[in-house]
């Protein structure tokens, strides 16, 4: 992969000035010999074997010698620690490696305390170390030499106690690059000038031969590690190479001959060597600025890479040779063979971002904010910024995929106002959808996209959007009322099931799409309560569009053995499972579209047959029905409401309403407190419906609502059913209700005011017997005009004869009720005058007779009486009556002229007892006594003379039978 020909200036550089009696080590050719950063210092090795210590104000805290002889070619400052390695070589002896503690100074000399010296083995061979490595707590140590030997130093360097050395590798090409990567094994990367190969010197693998990671080397310097991703950096003159613990990963292409890298945050720093004559004048640094002037060999080009995002962060010449590159307190410092030191400090993000806007490199600046860890709104403004730079040129497509991803941290408003144009219409179709799965969106963002659904007329887009998963994305109110306002009533409804909302399901089944069988199917799967609301709401349109099933409902319902029905898929021709062709009843249109439409409440997903396998299964799942399945469940347990509340539904729907009180009436579960209303309204229905029909039909109504009202202990108000009778014309209820009343006067009166002759004179038949005063009623009605008298016919000497058989009317009140209008004549009379006066007549003298009758047998009982008192009495009888023999002595006479032999009579006791009676006249005397005590008990009984007082004709002869009975008397006596 190409390093890309961006290149900018994110550093700022600027020199380090050294105070003028510090800076002289720096400037003497060659007195520096290595150089190396840490824990916030810079530490300058130089050839005398003395340690500078540099803090950040770039003064020299602290200096010592650290060696005696040699110059310190390598040093490793341990991060975070006072530690400090150096070795120093000299050629003549082998290398000495030293570890210091600088935060501990030695009393006498005042210099760090050197923890540990040690000798670095080389086979006794004089070749300088071309590469040095240690591990931070610095167990283990990597020296590489010229001749290509590699020696390993294990021990506890930093107490003193100490160390093991061992020659790991060999080889004829001088060691160029040691590096250490650590982990659950250890691993060298040795580099030579010829190849690149791993060690494991410590874990799993140890005491195994180097195995080869690349057939190409690199030089001295051109070795380092990325301690982000612990990576083995090499750079090449073709590229930069980066190597992991199992092979070497892609290269980024950078030509050029390089003497030195460096890995400094997230780039790879770059030191390439002055050119010489052989490089050929194509060579690609002449693409970074570099020329072929005659200063070329005095020269260094210095460039930072980012070799991920493939631009250029910095580069430029430095006049003189680069010596070595450090990093420390954030910056990076570059010291030349002339002394200078040169600063490089990184623009601040906020000016590397201006940089690339100015010369539109917004994917640059997005993948350097990503980079950088920028949150997502800092990453936002850029994609905002990219969007706007796209819409600019007309790339709306780009654009709109800039600010989707900016979506979260960007108003809306902003991107919408930009694409409201029609010819943009898809872009904001898309912003909008994706406003909605962030869950972003308003209602108004809502009403837009389904405006522009419909503009579009897409209304697969549209389902798409209503029924996606997950949570719910927009505001369902808004989205099912523009759905509805846009004529997609389907896709509202089955918004507005999808999320229980029951009663605008219907609402839209009813209002909008006309599909009332749809609408009362749905309902009839509700639970109770939510059927219920529904129903009552609909009610009206729903007895007008479906009235049989509407009804079935409302009866249901009201009997309460309403269950909401379920469902089950069928598919034609596929083998059923034990059971589902069970109970099946044929499945409706209105299930059938309903299904389609939208998800059922109670769908039976278990019912669902085993499609066949094959290529048949598309087309046979195509044909599957929704039928309704008839489930032998109890009705779920709800309240009841009470009838009277169903009534006001019914209105102008009388054949329902109706059958609707009919089967509430038969009802097992009917309560007492309803039958009232129910037998009340539908004995109204019964006659309104009457009122409506002809003849035939009028009476086969009548006959219902006749047999409704029948019999005893019928729950209709007396009242109601006069009332309803009499403003429906249904004289055959007021009779009925008057028969059970036992107001018969007023059932003849009812007929008479009519002038119903016809009527009336049934009415006299059949209460007559039972109500006699109807006959002088019937007298005067009869006598009441000539036609009415013409009507009755031979009816009047009926009344009249039984007036007078019963004594109805004395014959004074009967003539006075004929002449009251002059309609009845004498020869109707005749007869019954004449019958009359010589029934009198013949009782007159009856009446004398008895009178004569009475009053001799009252004188003769007199005379009896005084006899009895006052005179002797002779007793002639000779026989005893009991025995028949001739009278003995003792013998007893009664006054009755009876005597007796005392033996026959009874016994002495008995006859001394003045009390003992004839035996013949016994009997008789007996019933004299029961009839007086009968009498005086009467006398006390008023209830029973007003009783017979009011049955009696005659009430004068009562009374007279009464006085006669002693029922005036003040008292009585045997």
């Amino acid at each position: 992969m190409a390093v890309t020909p961006w290149q900018f200036k994110f550093f700022d550089v600027t020199q380090v000035k050294l105070p003028d009696d510090e800076s002289s080590f720096l400037s003497e050719p060659g007195n520096i010999t290595s150089v190396v950063s840490g824990s916030e210092s810079i530490f300058f090795g130089s050839a005398d074997g003395v340690v500078r210590i540099v803090s950040q104000a770039f003064k020299v805290v602290r200096s010592f010698r650290a060696h005696d002889a040699g110059s310190i070619t390598h040093m490793k400052q341990i991060q975070g620690t006072a530690l400090l390695v150096t070795i120093a070589e000299d050629l003549s002896n082998e290398p000495v490696l030293k570890v210091w503690a600088l935060d501990k100074l030695e009393k006498k000399t005042g210099i760090p305390r050197c923890q540990s010296t040690l000798s670095i083995h080389n086979g006794r061979k004089q070749f300088p170390i071309s590469a040095f490595a240690a591990l931070e707590d610095l167990s283990q140590l990597a020296v590489g030499f010229a001749n290509g030997a590699v020696t390993v130093v294990r021990g506890d360097l930093i107490h003193d106690r100490g160390a093991r050395q061992r020659t790991v590798f060999e080889s004829e090409e001088p060691i160029t690059g040691i590096e250490i990567r650590e982990g659950n094994i250890t691993t060298l990367y040795i580099a030579t000038t010829g190849r690149i190969m791993t060690l494991v010197i410590s874990g799993r693998g140890q005491g195994q031969p180097a195995k080869s990671l690349d057939e190409s080397g690199c030089g001295v310097g051109c070795m380092a590690v990325d301690k982000a991703t612990r990576d083995v950096v090499v750079a090449r003159n073709d590229a930069i190479y980066y190597y992991g613990l199992h092979g070497r990963g892609p290269p980024y292409t950078y030509e050029g001959e390089k003497k030195m890298i460096s890995i400094f945050k997230d780039y790879v720093v770059i030191v390439s060597p002055p050119k010489s004559n052989t490089i050929p004048r194509a060579n690609p640094l002449r693409a970074f600025g570099v020329g072929t002037a005659d200063d070329v060999f005095n020269t260094s080009t210095f460039t930072v890479l980012n070799t991920e995002l493939r631009f250029v962060a910095h580069q430029e010449q430095i006049a003189s040779q680069v010596k070595a590159i450090v990093s420390e307190w954030g910056d990076l410092f570059v010291l030349t063979m002339d002394g200078k030191i040169l600063r490089y400090h990184e623009k601040p993000f906020a000016q590397k971002l201006d940089i690339l806007y100015q010369r539109n490199l917004y994917v640059l600046a997005i993948n350097l904010a990503q980079k950088a860890g920028l949150d997502s709104s800092q990453q936002n403004v850029i994609l905002r910024k990219f969007g706007d730079y796209l819409y600019q040129k007309q790339d709306y497509d780009t654009a709109m995929q800039q600010y989707l991803k900016a979506i979260d941290n960007t108003e809306p408003s902003q991107v919408i106002r930009k694409f409201l144009d029609t010819q943009r219409i898809h872009n904001l179709i898309e912003y909008l959808e994706e406003l909605h799965d962030h869950h972003k969106a308003t209602s108004d963002h809502t009403t837009l996209l389904l405006n522009c659904y419909a503009k579009l007329k897409d209304v697969d887009k549209l389902e798409e959007f209503i029924k996606s998963p997950g949570d719910l994305k927009f505001d369902l109110d808004t989205a099912i009322s523009m759905c509805r306002q846009g004529g997609y009533y389907d896709q509202a409804a089955y918004l507005a099931r999808k999320h229980g909302e029951h009663e605008l399901v219907v609402d839209i089944l009813i209002e909008d799409s006309r599909r009332y069988a749809e609408a009362l199917a749905y309902i009839w799967r509700l639970e109770p309560e939510e059927a219920y609301h529904n129903l009552m709401k609909y009610a009206t349109v729903l007895l007008q569009e479906c009235p049989k099933d509407t009804t079935q409902l409302f009866i249901d319902y009201y009997t309460g053995c309403f269950r909401p029905k379920k469902d089950a898929i069928v598919i034609p021709n596929a083998p059923a499972s034990s059971g589902i062709g069970m109970g099946l009843a044929t499945a409706s249109n209105a299930v059938q579209n309903l299904a389609a439409l939208l998800p059922l409440p109670y769908m039976n997903v278990s019912s669902v047959a085993s499609p066949p396998s094959g290529s048949e299964s598309k087309s046979t799942m195509s044909q599957a029905q929704i039928i309704e399945t008839n489930v032998d469940e109890p009705a779920p347990e709800y309240k009841v409401p009470k009838p009277r509340t169903a009534f006001s539904a019914f209105v102008d729907h009388a054949p329902e309403f109706i059958v609707f009180l009919e089967a509430c009436i038969k009802s097992e579960d009917l309560r007492e407190d309803d039958k009232g209303d129910l037998y009340t309204t539908l004995f109204e229905m019964y006659l309104h419906t009457a009122s409506s029909k002809k003849d035939g039909e009028r009476k086969e109504w009548e006959t219902k609502a006749k047999k409704l009202v029948e019999g005893k202990n019928i729950p209709i108000d007396t009242s109601n059913v006069l009332l309803l009778s009499e403003l429906s014309n249904f004289r055959d209820g007021t009779i009925l209700v008057r028969e059970q009343q036992g107001l018969h006067s007023d059932i003849f009166r009812s007929y008479t005011s009519t002038q119903d002759t016809e009527g009336a004179i049934r009415a006299l038949r059949k209460y007559g017997p039972e109500e006699p005063a109807l006959y002088p009623a019937a007298l005067a009605y009869f006598t009441s005009s000539p036609e009415i008298l013409a009507e009755a016919g031979d009816e009047l000497d009926g009344v009249l004869k039984k007036i007078d058989d019963d004594g109805l009317m004395a014959p004074l009140q009967v003539i006075q009720t004929l002449s009251a209008n002059g309609v009845a004549t004498m020869g109707m009379i005749k007869q019954y005058l004449a019958t009359t006066i010589e029934r009198e007549r013949q009782e007159i003298a009856t009446n004398r007779r008895t009178i004569e009758t009475f009053r001799s047998d009252t004188e003769n009982k007199k005379v009896e009486l005084n006899n009895l008192a006052t005179k002797p009495v002779v007793f002639q009888a000779t026989r005893c009556k009991i025995c028949s023999t001739p009278l003995e002595l003792p013998a007893v006479h009664f006054l009755c002229k009876h005597s007796f032999h005392q033996r026959c009579l009874s016994t002495d006791e008995d006859v001394a007892d003045e009390s003992i009676e004839c035996p013949i006249c016994s009997p008789q005397n007996q019933t004299v006594r029961a009839i007086r005590r009968a009498q005086v008990e009467s006398a006390e009984r008023h209830d029973m003379f007003m009783d017979a007082l009011k049955r009696g004709r005659d009430g004068l002869a009562v009374v007279s039978e009464w006085f006669g009975r002693g029922v005036m008397g003040v008292g009585s006596a045997e």
